[in-house]
């Protein structure tokens, strides 16, 4: 009988991990280049990522003087299309 009792405990721990597993977040980092424009980069957060001014303004300036910043968290199939936009675009964003 105690057997079954530590089967049902691992397989219900199991079925835990699983669920955090599909449910987990991802980060869409935006990492600084040489060529894109303050107004470029910001215009692009505004439209591909859905940030205001404020913070399209403030990412932009994270990018520039700490070289990448996470401009978006979420679900990795709603993170890719952004990715790929920003890559589009010219600038360089990663999944991570």
């Amino acid at each position: 009988m105690r057997l079954n009792i530590y089967n049902n405990k691992e397989q219900e721990q199991t079925s835990t991990d699983t669920l955090l597993e599909e449910s987990a977040l991802f980060d869409l980092v935006l990492f600084n280049d040489e060529v894109n424009t303050f107004d470029w980069v910001i215009e692009c957060l505004i439209s591909i990522c859905e940030h205001d001014e404020i913070q399209a303004e403030q990412s932009a300036y994270i990018v520039h003087y700490k070289g990448k910043c996470t401009v978006r968290s979420g679900e990795w199939n709603d993170l890719e299309l952004m990715q790929k936009e920003l890559s589009n675009r010219g600038l360089s964003a990663d999944i991570l």
